[in-house]
């Protein structure tokens, strides 16, 4: 994401560290292939989203209510989140919800050892017990701002090397860890990456079991699109499972409110708070 972060700068240099995506990874079927008996049905956006590193202002959310975004990415916790959240409450997200407003919850958990995202490191040894734990910290604090069952939780997974076997194969350990336990307890799974190595890890792995069913990726190239710059199998991730970051460090003026923002092209689940 953007400041939360890195510099834009240090993000370009680690986004490209692992080279060009190439192949396939898992849609929307995933989501419903285990653990509850009944789904809520998913809730989709489709259009064009924000992701900002601390929450707006209420006030600043109401002014910035245009039309041109119809969606906002916050940032619900994790030990490596970037920012504090004073305006990141129930309330909030209630409010907000009710003056037209979409949410995206998305959850910095644990980073890469082979990457440069975050202080608090994936361990192969632990990588397991941590994502399972760290899922069910992501859901408590999904359901304590009203974000219900059946609602999205994206993992941040920051650049890493994915040529590190040991490092990459400790990150899948976990990604499959953290899922598998947000299915359990009835939230579907996503996972924000760079399609050069967070993504491109999860969209080539040959075992596809608990990785998420959603997929946000980073590819920076101002195209407003899901489709067009896709650049994984296309019959990947269908079924509204796709996001796109396409834009970052925009700095933007709403009704008298100026917040720098990341853009995304939206085509994927977003919370359920009515």
């Amino acid at each position: 994401m953007s400041s939360h972060r890195q510099s834009k700068k240090r993000r370009y240099i680690t986004w490209g560290v692992a080279g060009a995506a190439v192949a396939a990874g898992a849609g929307i079927a995933a989501q419903t292939s285990m653990a509850a008996t009944t789904w809520p049905a998913q809730k989709t956006f489709t259009g064009r989203a924000f992701d900002t590193c601390a929450a707006p202002s209420l006030a600043a959310m109401k002014a910035w209510n245009t039309g041109f975004y119809g969606a906002a990415a916050v940032y619900i916790g994790g030990r490596n989140r970037g920012c504090a959240q004073p305006n990141l409450t129930a309330s909030w997200v209630k409010s907000v919800s009710a003056v037209g407003w979409k949410l995206v919850p998305l959850y910095v958990g644990s980073q890469p050892s082979c990457g440069s995202g975050g202080s608090v490191k994936i361990s192969a040894s632990t990588a397991a017990s941590v994502g399972k734990s760290e899922a069910d910290d992501a859901v408590a604090k999904a359901a304590a701002l009203g974000m219900k069952a059946g609602s999205p939780i994206y993992l941040d997974m920051e650049a890493y090397d994915t040529t590190n076997t040991s490092c990459n194969n400790a990150v899948l350990t976990y990604v499959r860890a953290f899922d598998k336990e947000l299915r359990a307890k009835t939230y579907r799974a996503g996972l924000y990456g760079f399609t050069s190595s967070s993504a491109k890890a999860i969209a080539n792995a040959t075992d596809k079991t608990d990785l998420p069913g959603n997929l946000w990726y980073a590819l920076w190239d101002k195209t407003n699109t899901t489709t067009t710059d896709w650049p994984f199998g296309a019959t990947q991730f269908t079924g509204h499972s796709r996001a796109h970051q396409y834009m970052v460090n925009s700095k933007e003026t709403r009704g008298g409110y100026t917040i720098t923002v990341d853009r995304d092209a939206w085509d994927a689940p977003v919370a359920i708070t009515g």
